[in-house]
């Protein structure tokens, strides 16, 4: 049975080859997130259950068994950890074949021709690093990687040429000239109303091995179709199972198996897919439905909004409240100012009905916001 390798190292321009090699010998492979520790460390391990793991030890390269592992399939490529919002982390298995047409279908959609050059800068424990690493190897594109994002070596990258970034939005504002880049691959969060023109908006999962749907339009062989108001996803990239043995497929609304019930709420409307948000955070004030997603969207063209996270408060009136929580540029917003700027695109009850002041979002490794620790952070221990 192939092993299931797990690279704990800080990664740098040596990672794409310490995957190579594993995948050489026909195991499979996972990232430990080196910026974890603790319980968050021990969840993740868990949830991947390696069979040996690979570490540098006074900078040689060392690998040993690790007790009660699980070994994987053969033609088994990866094994990554979700980077859901809600829950503990839950790993996926990718096979080669899925990771291939991945890497196919992304690098035709973006037009990747041999004067290009990736930039990964996000962490190659989740899929959003990793596939940029993958799609760099399989198309044989000249890749960098860092230990992680810091704006000032991304923009030296772009100086000396590279060409294609995949970022998340919170990163992507940190930029002094995105335009230095050819192309922005943005994902991980929702996107802002107003963006760079060298942007592409992307979804996806870990569960279909990146993002699958580009600026609404799906990649070539990919479906997307709308039951109950849930997106359904059936692609060659889509994860064999997940690590616990459960399937991914699911009857889809055609009534046929081999589909992924995503989670997300959205429709398809001419081929464009639409995205509201995941189907367990739409807020219901007043029996109408606000889908925070949305309402980020309009408020992070705010002039005095860096960040937000909208999230719910129990309401005697209204059930349900929609609660802007925001890191302010500069002075703060007031609430009938963001009231006024939301209803102007918006309607009425999406609007706030509280305003939440934050010195910084709580977020999940891979950047996307946790909304259950938005109240923890209003209210602070």
């Amino acid at each position: 049975m192939p092993e299931l390798v797990a690279i704990d190292v800080v990664q740098d321009d040596s990672f794409p080859s310490m995957l190579e090699a594993i995948w050489e010998r026909g195991d499979a492979a996972c990232v430990i997130d080196a910026r974890l520790s603790g319980p968050a460390r021990d969840a993740q391990l868990s949830a991947l259950a390696p069979t040996r793991i690979v570490r540098r030890v006074d900078g040689e390269v060392v690998e040993a068994p690790v007790p009660g592992g699980v070994g994987v399939e053969t033609g088994d490529a990866l094994a990554v950890t979700t980077s859901g919002s809600t829950a503990a982390p839950r790993a996926v298995v990718l096979t080669h074949a899925a990771v291939a047409a991945s890497a196919t279908a992304t690098s035709r959609r973006l037009g990747v021709s041999t004067e290009d050059r990736w930039l990964c800068c996000l962490p190659c424990a989740h899929v959003g690093g990793l596939s940029v690493v993958t799609r760099a190897l399989l198309t044989s594109t000249p890749l960098e990687v860092h230990a992680g994002f810091d704006h000032l070596a991304v923009a030296d990258a772009a100086a000396r040429g590279a060409t294609l970034v995949s970022l998340v939005a919170a990163a992507m504002r940190r930029l002094e000239d995105p335009l230095a880049f050819r192309t922005i691959v943005l994902g991980g969060a929702s996107p802002p109303t107003e963006r760079p023109s060298n942007t592409v908006v992307t979804w996806g999962m870990t569960e279909t091995g990146s993002g699958v749907v580009y600026d609404g339009i799906p990649l070539e062989g990919v479906e997307v179709a709308e039951l109950a108001g849930e997106l359904f996803v059936r692609c060659a990239m889509q994860a064999r199972a997940y690590r616990d043995g459960e399937p991914i497929d699911a009857v889809g609304p055609d009534g046929t198996s081999g589909w992924l019930a995503t989670g997300d709420a959205g429709s398809v409307t001419d081929g464009v897919v639409a995205v509201h948000g995941r189907v367990a955070d739409v807020i219901n004030t007043g029996g109408e439905k606000v889908w925070p997603a949305d309402v980020e969207r309009v408020l992070t063209g705010h002039p005095r909004v860096a960040e937000v996270a909208v999230w719910r408060r129990a309401d005697p009136e209204w059930g349900e409240r929609v609660v802007a929580y925001v890191v302010a540029a500069g002075a703060p917003p007031t609430l009938d100012e963001l009231r006024d700027h939301v209803t102007a695109q918006l309607p009425p009850w999406a609007a706030p009905k509280e305003l939440v002041v934050l010195e910084t979002l709580p977020r999940s490794p891979s950047g996307k916001v946790v909304r259950r620790d938005l109240e923890r952070s209003a209210h602070p221990a």
